[in-house]
């Protein structure tokens, strides 16, 4: 029984099973939204082997899209994003990993895109589309879940509780928030503030991607699971890899632990500022031509 790769396989899934559920019982969540999305890594691999490379802007999932708005062209065939070298690997939500990517496009191509977006069913009780704010040009960047109630009110990324947290956080560092962009996996607000579903996120996580390429940050900062999870594709939970740079496509990586969860566990606040501290370390001593780029 130890030797069955589909027992082990089960055993992992269920592990996994059990990290989302202590995660969603730290935050809260009472209601979580399932779907059926998942590719299993043995079928990722053997789309390895035989599928093309997607471009970085490819959802890897476009069911239950047919009734709603279609995916633009420049989403799912963006040559604007130059890649350097074949994808190696099949992640973790079925698509194939990409490689290190630029872009000569600007953000407000990407919003045009977007649109007043029907993609996915979260349009449907979202006031507006929430998208990245900030400097276009910033050597830091932030990425959450989704919009809250506040955000979804006024239009801008983490401007309620947790984002007046992040404020504090950012000046901590020694920077200002016009000085750093700001963004979330998701655009539109859950309902009940629930965590998108695989779908929702493979739906408009393409839209983060070609942002990140167009601006290039040095840094990206990812707080709390779900962004962890859908920008490097890891199993393991937050509490595992923050404090640890990782690497997205040729960009360093943090992970830390989302605001909204410092608000619920003060006594985590010591761990986040150590995060920061390696951050704002490794910015202050990349060489100057590369803060310059």
């Amino acid at each position: 029984m130890k030797s069955d790769p589909t027992a082990i396989e089960l055993l992992d899934l269920l592990r996994q099973s059990r990290e989302y559920t202590q995660y969603f019982a730290e935050l809260g969540v009472e209601t979580i939204a399932l779907s059926n999305d998942r590719v299993a890594p043995k079928v990722a691999r053997e789309q390895s082997r035989t599928l093309p490379a997607p471009s970085p802007a490819e959802p890897s999932t476009q069911r239950g899209m047919t009734s709603r708005s279609e995916v633009p062209t420049s989403l799912t065939k963006d040559p604007s994003i130059a890649t350097s070298s074949p994808p190696q690997a099949a992640s973790l939500f079925g698509e194939l990993a990409a490689p290190h990517f630029k872009s000569t496009e600007r953000m407000e191509d990407v919003w045009r895109d977007i649109g007043d977006c029907t993609r996915c069913g979260l349009c449907e009780g979202r006031t507006q589309v929430v998208n990245t704010f900030g400097n276009h040009k910033a050597r830091l960047m932030f990425v959450g879940e989704a919009p809250g109630a506040d955000e979804d009110a006024q239009g801008k990324p983490f401007v309620g509780r947790a984002g007046q947290l992040l404020t504090k956080i950012i000046e901590a560092i020694g920077l200002k928030r016009e000085d750093v962009l700001i963004g979330n996996v998701n655009r539109c607000r859950p309902p009940g503030n629930r965590q998108p579903t695989l779908e929702e996120a493979a739906i408009c996580r393409p839209f983060l991607f070609r942002e990140i390429a167009a601006v290039h940050p040095d840094v990206i900062v990812v707080m709390g699971n779900t962004a962890l999870r859908n920008l490097l594709e890891v199993r393991e939970g937050i509490t595992r890899v923050r404090g640890k740079f990782q690497d997205f496509r040729g960009i360093k990586v943090m992970p830390t632990f989302h605001p909204a969860y410092l608000l619920r566990d003060p006594s985590k606040k010591r761990e986040t500022w150590e995060d920061l501290k390696k951050v704002r370390d490794y910015l202050d001593n990349l060489p100057r031509r590369t803060q310059e780029a």
